[in-house]
């Protein structure tokens, strides 16, 4: 019934409609007791693996690779911590605001949110964007709140995907997706590279209890939105994202994973994490392991996926399907070791661990050159020219390229990376240290 309502409504493709059908009816677990066993390899095959590529030459490389390798500068101190952990990708919560209430993000009775004048305004954004970039951070996601709430996020997006050529090479973004399908054309157009939707069910009815509104139909066509787009060669890496709490929607990982059978989804399950207001105990977490247990009765042949040095999620696929499987396990198997993301609050405080209550303000330092006032348009073409005027003084004083304040700025920045910790607290502190709401952080 449910399928056929969404189709009326054209929310839904055929092969996500198939996925409302399958998520709103009980999932029964077929157990399995299959097991795969490791073929040895041949000797030869065993040397032929190990054998080592011939390293090529600079001449036969490719050219832009091989010039980019020359010009390649040594990654920024400033940006690099006492573990020698390199921050290049930097999260940016553009607004506390949301249309959303979800169980998980924000506490029942809501949030105070910031008087306006303490929250960045989109100059300090982009100004701190091309502040981090030049130092050499190379993704930039935006974050809230909900993004798109915000009513420049389009023309936002375009001033900071115009630090292309300073180095940045990829703008995503985390949203609910309620309104994305009315703004994605544009964003887009603005240099929108990839995309991490929250979704956290494919039942229309628990979607409105877990986020507490409705809104489950313009998130389906957000989705079908972005993989239209992509079948014309657009390129967004879509990911959705669902944080499995113990029965609320455990049973809808299997019908989760098979969004993936015939579209190029990264379907993330992420283990719930205790934040101011929302309730958490252990005991309504769901952990990886039991994720990866249920996926596994249904598809024992699920195949671990080689991860990339810095991510976040642990990769798995079904053989056969287009799309992946991730598990993000802040809460039982942590990678703060190769942890590379720095954050930065709505209202300007630099944190360089999610999980750390320690926070240091970057707005009060921009806001200094403007008598501590909110910094627009004018005042930041005021304050870049100051910056122009300084910095050639102080090249030809002492060869010195920074200016005195971006020097402060990237001082402060500086020692907050270099006080982060090698991992994050464990369970039990975490359930009772003090940190903000997830909201008010950014996810």
């Amino acid at each position: 019934m449910a399928e056929c309502l969404l189709r009326r409504r054209g929310a839904l493709s055929p092969s996500l409609a198939s996925l409302a059908r399958i998520a709103v009816r009980p999932h029964h677990r077929r157990h399995s007791t299959n097991v795969t066993a490791a073929t040895a390899q041949p000797n030869d095959e065993i040397q032929s693996s190990l054998a080592y590529p011939a390293t090529p030459s600079p001449e036969k490389s490719s050219p832009s690779r091989w010039s980019a390798l020359r010009s390649a500068k040594p990654f920024s101190e400033f940006l690099t911590d006492t573990f020698n952990r390199q921050h290049d990708y930097l999260r940016i919560s553009v607004t506390e605001r949301c249309n959303l209430r979800c169980l998980y993000c924000m506490p029942e009775e809501g949030i105070e949110l910031s008087p306006q004048p303490r929250l960045l305004t989109s100059p300090e954004i982009v100004y701190l964007s091309s502040l981090f970039v030049s130092q050499g951070v190379t993704k930039i996601r935006l974050t809230g709140g909900e993004p798109t709430v915000r009513k420049d996020i389009v023309p936002l997006m375009q001033s900071i995907g115009n630090l292309r050529p300073n180095g940045l090479r990829e703008l995503c973004l985390t949203t609910n997706g309620i309104s994305l399908h009315r703004k994605l054309d544009p964003m887009v157009e603005a240099g929108l590279t990839g995309i991490n939707l929250s979704l956290d069910t494919l039942d229309p009815l628990q979607y409105q209890i877990m986020t507490r509104r409705k809104g489950f139909d313009a998130v389906l066509k957000s989705i079908n939105r972005v993989l239209e787009m992509n079948k014309m060669g657009a390129g967004i890496k879509l990911k959705i994202n669902c944080v499995v709490m113990r029965g609320l929607n455990d049973r809808e990982i299997v019908p989760f994973v098979e969004m993936g059978r015939d579209n190029s989804i990264e379907t993330r399950f992420i283990e719930y994490m205790p934040f101011d207001g929302n309730k958490w105990s252990e005991g309504k977490m769901f952990s990886y392991q039991e994720m990866l247990a249920v996926i596994r009765e249904k598809y024992p042949d699920l195949e671990k996926v080689t991860d990339h040095k810095n991510d976040t999620s642990k990769t798995y696929q079904v053989p056969g399907f287009q799309g992946r499987v991730g598990f993000i396990t802040s809460m039982t198997h942590n990678f703060c070791g190769t942890c590379n993301r720095l954050r930065i609050t709505s209202d300007g405080n630099l944190k360089v661990c999610l999980f750390g209550d320690s926070e240091v303000s970057l707005r009060d330092v921009v806001r200094k050159a403007n008598n501590g006032e909110p910094i627009d348009e004018a005042a930041l073409k005021e304050l870049q020219l100051l910056n122009t005027v300084q910095t050639a003084a102080r090249a030809s004083d002492s060869g010195d390229l920074v200016n005195p304040r971006e020097r402060e700025l990237l001082d402060i920045i500086g020692m907050a990376v270099k006080r982060k910790k090698a991992k994050h607290a464990g369970i039990g502190e975490l359930e009772n240290m003090k940190n903000r709401p997830m909201i008010l952080i950014g996810g």
